[in-house]
Parts: C-alpha cells; sequence; structure tokens
C-alpha cells in the first residue's frame, strides 16, 4: 500500500478511510513506524452504527468489534428492553430509539451502519443510511417486499458505498467448494433444485380480540415503521414478527437467502418468470369473515419458481418446502444419511449427477456418498479469511468503494432477495378470494394458481390481484425515494 508524505493528523479521519486499501488479507490504518506495532489510532477506525441493537442486532454489533479496527459509536433501538445488552457491551456509544434522529445527529461521527430490525423497515433505514454515505450491512432478506429490493439495488449504484446482505454463508467455504465441483462438470447441467427448511420454529399468529397495554420501553409507533397504524399485540416481539406479513417474511424470508445462496452464486439465473405454490395451517381454511385474507404466514407451505438460464440452454425450476414439508428422500441416500441438515439444505439435480449441501451451502457432498472419496477437484475460487462475513464487509468499508469485496453486495443479494420474494407473492395471492363472499370455504378456495412473472415491470401478469404484494403502501411520513 502506498503511503502518503503525511503525519496521520494531517489527514482527515473520513479522507482516510476513503483512500486506504486493502492489503492481501490485513490492513493498516497509518504507518506502523509511527504509532509503534499493532497500535491503531482510534481516530482512524470504522465508525459503526447499530439500527436494532437487541436480537439479531446484538449478535451483529458484537461481530463487527471483534476487529481491533471498529468503533460501535451509536446504538438505535425502538425497544430499550431489547438494547439492554449492547449499551453495557459499548458504554460510549450514544443512544436512540429513532433511526433518523440518530443518522441526523451522528452523521458526522458515523462511517457505516448495521441494519439488524424486523423486515418491515429495513429498506427505510437502509436507504436512508446510503442517501449520507454510509456504508450498509443490511440482514436478510435484505428487505419485505420487491419494490423495496429493487429500489436498494438501484440505490447501491448510485450512492456509491459498501454493502453487504447477511447471509453469513455467502462468504462461507462450502459454497465456493459446490461451486468449484459444479464447474468442473462433475453432475452436468443442472435442471431441477430442491430446497428445504425446518422453519418456522416461532410461534404463529393466532387471532385474538384481547386488548394490551404498550410496555413503556417500546416506541411501538416507531416498531410499525411504514406499515399501517394498528393497536399493539403482544404477539408481535420480541421476535415472533416473522410470522406476521405486516412485519416479517415467514419462513422463506428468514432461510431462503441461507439456503438458496449456492443456487443463485453457482447457476446461470436471476429473475424468474412464473411461480406456483401450497400452503397449510391458516386461518384461510375458517368460516369467519374476520379472517378471509389474514395478516399471518402459513404454517408450511411449497413454492416452485421457474427460472430460464440466462445461456439459453433451458429452464431450471426451484422448489422450496418448509413446515416440516420435505422433497422425496433422493435415491441415492442409504438409511441413515442425513439429507441436509437440521436447518436444511439444497440439492442439484444435474445431467450426470447429484450435488447436495446443508443450510448456508456448507458441507457439500456428492451423491451417492461414496463418489466422494474419488473426486480430485483443485480449490480454484479465493477463500474468505476464516469465513467471516462481517470483517469482510469492514475490510471493505475501510478499504473503500470500488476497492474492497463483498460476498453480498446489493448488486448481487437485491435480485436475489427480489426472486425469494417473489415466493412471498404467491403465499399471500394463494390467500386471495374472487369470492370472499362464499360461505363454504370450499367455494372460496380457487385451487393452485400459476403465476407468470414480467421481471422488468415487476408485474404479474395474469392475475391482477397479486400486484399489490409487489408494492406496500407506506402509512404518512414514510417514503422510500433515491
Amino acid at each position: 500500500m502506498e503511503e502518503k508524505k503525511t503525519t496521520p493528523n494531517a489527514e482527515s479521519r473520513r479522507d482516510f478511510l476513503k483512500t486506504s486499501s486493502l492489503a492481501a488479507t490485513s490492513f493498516f490504518i497509518v504507518p506502523r513506524h509511527v504509532l509503534g506495532k499493532g497500535f491503531i489510532a482510534p481516530s482512524d477506525k470504522l465508525n459503526i452504527a447499530g439500527i436494532g441493537a437487541g436480537g439479531k442486532g446484538k449478535s451483529d454489533l458484537a461481530a463487527f468489534s471483534k476487529s481491533p479496527n471498529v468503533n460501535i459509536v451509536a446504538l438505535c433501538d425502538v425497544d430499550d428492553r431489547q438494547a439492554v445488552d449492547s449499551r453495557s457491551r459499548f458504554p460510549k456509544a450514544t443512544y436512540y430509539k429513532d433511526f433518523r434522529e440518530m443518522l441526523s445527529k451522528e452523521n458526522k461521527n458515523i462511517d457505516a451502519c448495521s441494519i439488524s430490525t424486523p423486515d418491515n423497515t429495513h429498506a427505510v433505514a437502509t436507504l436512508a443510511a446510503m442517501q449520507l454515505g454510509k456504508h450498509v450491512y443490511t440482514q436478510k432478506p435484505l428487505t419485505h417486499d420487491i419494490y423495496e429490493a429493487r429500489i436498494l439495488g438501484q440505490a447501491a449504484k448510485k450512492y456509491k458505498v459498501v454493502t453487504q446482505m447477511g447471509n453469513q454463508g455467502g462468504s462461507g467455504n462450502g459454497v465456493r467448494r459446490m461451486k468449484e465441483i459444479y464447474d468442473a462438470g462433475t453432475i452436468g447441467e443442472v435442471h431441477k433444485v430442491l430446497t428445504w427448511t425446518n422453519r418456522p420454529v416461532w410461534p404463529q399468529a393466532v387471532p385474538t380480540d384481547k386488548t394490551f397495554d404498550i410496555p413503556k420501553e417500546l416506541d411501538f409507533d416507531l416498531w410499525l415503521g411504514p406499515a399501517k397504524k394498528v393497536p399493539y399485540n403482544e404477539a408481535y416481539l420480541p421476535w415472533n414478527w416473522r410470522g406476521w406479513w405486516p412485519y416479517g417474511t415467514g419462513a422463506l424470508g428468514d432461510m431462503a437467502c441461507h439456503i438458496m445462496d449456492p443456487v443463485f452464486r453457482i447457476l446461470p439465473i436471476d429473475y424468474p418468470t412464473s411461480v406456483e405454490c401450497s400452503l397449510a395451517g391458516t386461518w384461510a381454511f375458517t368460516l369467519r369473515p374476520q379472517d378471509d385474507n389474514p395478516d399471518w404466514t402459513p404454517f408450511s407451505s411449497s413454492i416452485h419458481l421457474n427460472y430460464p438460464r440466462k445461456d439459453g440452454k433451458g429452464d431450471i425450476k426451484l422448489s422450496w418446502y418448509d413446515g416440516g414439508i420435505l422433497p422425496e428422500l433422493p435415491e441415492e441416500l442409504l438409511p441413515g444419511e442425513s439429507f441436509g441438515n437440521s436447518d436444511g439444505g439444497v440439492l442439484f439435480i444435474g445431467s450426470k449427477g447429484k450435488l447436495m449441501a446443508d443450510c448456508y451451502g456448507a458441507n457439500p457432498r456428492l451423491l451417492p456418498l461414496k463418489a466422494n472419496e474419488s473426486i480430485n477437484i483443485p480449490e480454484t475460487i479465493a477463500r474468505v479469511p476464516n469465513e467471516d462475513h462481517y470483517l469482510q464487509w469492514v475490510d471493505a468499508c475501510i478499504a473503500g468503494h470500488g476497492k474492497g469485496v463483498t460476498s453480498s453486495p446489493f448488486e448481487y443479494a437485491a435480485p436475489f432477495a427480489e426472486s425469494i420474494l417473489i415466493g412471498n407473492l404467491a403465499l399471500r395471492s394463494w390467500m386471495l378470494r374472487d369470492n370472499p363472499s362464499a360461505k363454504r370455504s370450499s367455494d372460496r378456495y380457487n385451487g393452485r394458481k400459476k403465476l407468470y412473472y414480467d421481471a422488468p415491470n415487476m408485474k404479474i401478469t395474469n392475475y391482477d390481484q397479486a400486484n399489490q404484494f409487489v408494492k406496500r403502501d407506506y402509512r404518512e411520513g414514510w417514503s422510500l425515494t433515491i
């Protein structure tokens, strides 16, 4: 790395961060001969603000702080109860409830933001940070709906900040090894992929007429964010929001970015042309009028997407299963051999063989398993040091936009997330009724419908009712404009 002929104090922290470059797997913030071996000036560290300090935000911030080149300078959480541990761990960090206030007041002190809120507020918080020139690390599935994903993809190109979606397996050795095996032609051309998960593992939502008092530590209006104003329900917090459509994205949104990552990273696909689904275990099967088109996600589902290959060699069928529903066991698996792992897995079915991995793309192996004893495929893809998704982003932020590398930049993560959210669009469309006034549930169910997707226009072409789930309406005071 070429050093400037100035002292550290002569160069501002922001200028230094922009002009520093990544050197192999480590970097120097200032010349060692100036500050002494192993010493890093506090003013030259990457200053990170955490939007969402509890739950996943707590572990994300702890992961970033493992780097000696990081300061956690500000924390934000709408619920004081969730922020207790992070505030104790980072006592010097200024604390806020509203991320908009934090960004305004701490603008000059922040270099980057970690967004670990419910899915409902991912997009608005992320875009607000990007528009101030802050690097962003946003938890999966990046956004709550399709339109938001498209906007963040465009924003990444416009604002030129370092971005990373929080699907940690994207920096793992497993998915890289899986690609090396695939690229070697071992399983031939893939025409079908099966993916599955054990989610949901949270208590699913149930209807209730009970009213609840808002806890004094919680700013429920801020927690709702762009979602419509509704009475507080203790079933939403602290993490059961995943089972409610206005705030979460269900089992698919929770796990598909981990499990499907090898599919989008390895195979020549981007957007699907069609989707269909089946689901079970929701109140959509009841006769109560107020339960028609509910806000809670299904207990279990299967989703089937069709992708045209970008190389013109036909289509790839991608299927997803959750809630205890699993694909048929491959005939190559012997009794007692695991099908993925406890969290789920992915299976590539090719013209010459099959390739399986666990959740996060870990432990890739050919089927039958004995085939792995005879393969000798060299390592051709560079690995992320320690498979650390978090510190990879930290290093890239310090190197600066266009210099550092991340595994899941929004240019990759946004279309990936959009594809996943099309699956949720299908689930929510399944629950719509052409005749909602019908008295019998059998009269209101119209059978599984295949939806055709026009990706350039973000539109379902054969069932207009489904398009309400492409872009939700924000309530007054919230917007998403780049």
